[in-house]
């Protein structure tokens, strides 16, 4: 269960990486997902760096053709996960290619 205050407390997490670019360093392809995420499946996942000391592990939304090493990025909100038995929608941050 997704507590709201877990939700609360992620917005300053989110804020401050929301819009936000970054190129990838490493990526992945997911063909089958863990439990919550098969609606979503296949993705791809990276390793996306958005600056010099921050890296962050994603999901890569909204691919056109295919991704590189290297690949401009930018941190978008999404839903995350399924919705839970509440009714709470969980959104963060995914990225998308620029």
């Amino acid at each position: 269960m997704l507590s709201p205050v877990k939700i609360w407390r992620n917005q300053k997490y989110i804020a401050k990486r929301l819009n936000r670019t970054g190129k990838i360093l490493s990526w992945s392809f997911v063909r089958v997902p863990p439990e919550g995420f098969s609606e979503q499946a296949p993705y791809f996942i990276a390793i996306v760096a958005l600056s010099k000391s921050e890296r962050i592990c994603t999901q890569v939304v909204d691919v056109v053709k295919t991704i590189a090493i290297g690949q401009k990025v930018k941190t978008v909100l999404r839903r995350t996960i399924d919705v839970s038995h509440d009714g709470v929608i969980p959104y963060g941050i995914k990225v998308k290619q620029l």
